[in-house]
């Protein structure tokens, strides 16, 4: 059954429609004062549920999002005369997402927007917080704005058109919630492979609302990043110098992002080498890579312009244990030696 929650951030009310249908975007949001910006590989396999929308196709892929698109996506936009009242919908995974809240932060000094999530990793993590950008270089993220969305629409069966390894990169994020702040989140992953990775509907509707409900508690705490919401991270930093250097899915760098974290907080705050084990064990159920093979000069390059970097220091999110995250400012010379012992 369809639900929705309001949720209010600190200039913004979000409202989360929780197991809406896409085919009722329009009771959400008016069709004659909308655009919508959907992903290419989306646009094949539901725009007949999208017949009447203005529409806007994003290119696929994380090397699509820069600013080259951004402009073209602007240029566009201004071609349909869309104004300060049009609401842009992004419809696709965290790529499209992310793309197109940065668009509408920045089109005539800002436009109303919302989304539709259609990917496992974006329905538990890249369409809430707030966060859009995009990269610039070797560097995820480095361009980017806080700014909530009017609205966010979860379809769980958008999913299910998922090439395979996009399941994989989604259960990574719900991992990571698992290890920072949800043990028996953790256990219920354990306990829950086959059904999860088959795509049952019952499990994943209980695995992305319990990831929404982690993540939502978390922001509306620290919406800003100066406290909690940096165990978010875990698993980041490492991870994306991996998915620049590697060209692999976001997930995936996640996962051997989040070994690695763990064998830092065996060698920073004494957490057992067996839970670490345990955790090696959980990914590679989940069929995501857990071993770090990346130049480590290089991944220590990328780190020395991460945005978690203040002066000297890196806040590092390491683990006292499963479901329980800390932050550690760690010197960069440290960690440069820590990383050649990984």
């Amino acid at each position: 059954m369809m639900k929705t929650v309001s949720h209010r951030f600190s200039q913004h009310t979000t409202q989360y429609h929780l197991g809406a249908a896409l085919a009722d975007l329009d009771k959400f949001v008016n069709p004659q004062r909308s655009v919508l910006l959907v992903d290419e590989h989306v646009d094949q396999h539901y725009a007949s549920q999208l017949a009447g929308w203005k529409k806007i196709i994003v290119p696929a892929g994380e090397d699509n999002k820069n600013m080259a698109v951004v402009g073209q996506l602007i240029d566009q936009l201004a071609a349909l005369e869309a104004d300060r009242k049009t609401t842009l919908v992004g419809i696709g995974g965290g790529m499209c997402t992310d793309v197109t809240g940065f668009v509408a932060a920045i089109y005539m000094r800002g436009v109303p927007f919302g989304f539709v999530p259609t990917t496992l990793l974006a329905q538990v993590d890249a369409s809430l917080g707030g966060k859009n950008g995009v990269s610039q270089g070797m560097h995820k993220n480095l361009l980017g704005t806080i700014r909530q969305p009017d609205f966010i629409l979860f379809d769980y069966t958008l999913p299910r058109t998922m090439p395979p390894a996009e399941w994989h990169n989604g259960f990574a994020e719900i991992i990571k919630y698992a290890c920072i702040q949800d043990e028996a989140l953790f256990h219920f992953l354990e306990t829950n492979v086959d059904k999860a990775l088959q795509g049952d509907v019952a499990v994943l509707q209980y695995l992305v609302e319990r990831s929404v409900d982690t993540k939502t508690r978390i922001v509306l705490e620290d919406e800003f990043e100066t406290g909690v919401r940096r165990w978010l991270n875990f698993g980041h930093t490492l991870g994306h110098a991996v998915e620049k250097l590697e060209h692999i899915g976001h997930g995936e760098a996640v996962s051997i992002g989040m070994v690695a974290a763990s064998r830092l907080s065996e060698m920073k705050k004494g957490f057992p080498a067996a839970e670490t084990e345990r955790l090696v064990r959980l990914l590679q159920a989940y069929q995501l890579p857990v071993k770090l093979t990346s130049d480590k000069q290089q991944v220590f390059d990328i780190f020395r312009l991460d945005k978690k970097r203040e002066k000297d220091f890196i806040h590092f999110v390491l683990l006292e244990r499963i479901g329980q995250a800390t932050t550690e400012p760690i010197l960069l010379t440290e960690l440069q030696q820590l990383l050649e012992k990984l």
